[in-house]
């Protein structure tokens, strides 16, 4: 499993909203501005992420994007899912696949249920406010 620029980017969108939250519209464009992203490609990801019931859009003079819950009820897992899908690490885990003729006598199947549910718990048990605080130990921002 590899995090594509959309789910990094997803992140990044989120944490900024995050970080200026208030309850007002914040203008895509100044998001692009802060983050260092085109517009064009957040008008992507904010659309799905609208769709999902993450952000709240509004068109228009005064319009923009704001988170519809507050920050700390966000999760990077949440987030991911939306716009990577999936966060299965073999397509036999994934929701959409077949049964697969092999899972009886397949020696890795319990191994990979394991390694997926770490990485869903471990995405989940991050939330978009506390990747909001400052660190020391490197970029405030996967990139």
């Amino acid at each position: 499993m590899k995090i594509s620029t959309r789910g990094r980017y997803a992140l990044r969108v989120m944490i900024d909203m995050a970080e200026h939250y208030g309850g007002e519209y914040i203008p895509l464009k100044d998001v692009a501005d802060r983050q260092g992203i085109s517009q064009k490609y957040l008008e992507s990801i904010t659309s799905d992420l609208s769709k999902a019931g993450v952000l709240e859009g509004q068109h228009g003079k005064g319009g923009g994007y704001k988170l519809k819950r507050e920050p700390e009820s966000y999760t990077v897992g949440e987030i991911l899912r939306i716009t990577e899908g999936d966060l299965a690490p073999v397509t036999c885990l994934e929701k959409s696949a077949k049964a697969c003729s092999f899972s009886g006598d397949c020696r890795t199947l319990s191994m990979w249920k394991d390694f997926y549910a770490l990485i869903n718990d471990f995405f989940d048990g991050i939330t978009v406010s506390s990747l909001m605080k400052k660190r020391t130990d490197g970029n405030d921002y996967v990139i």
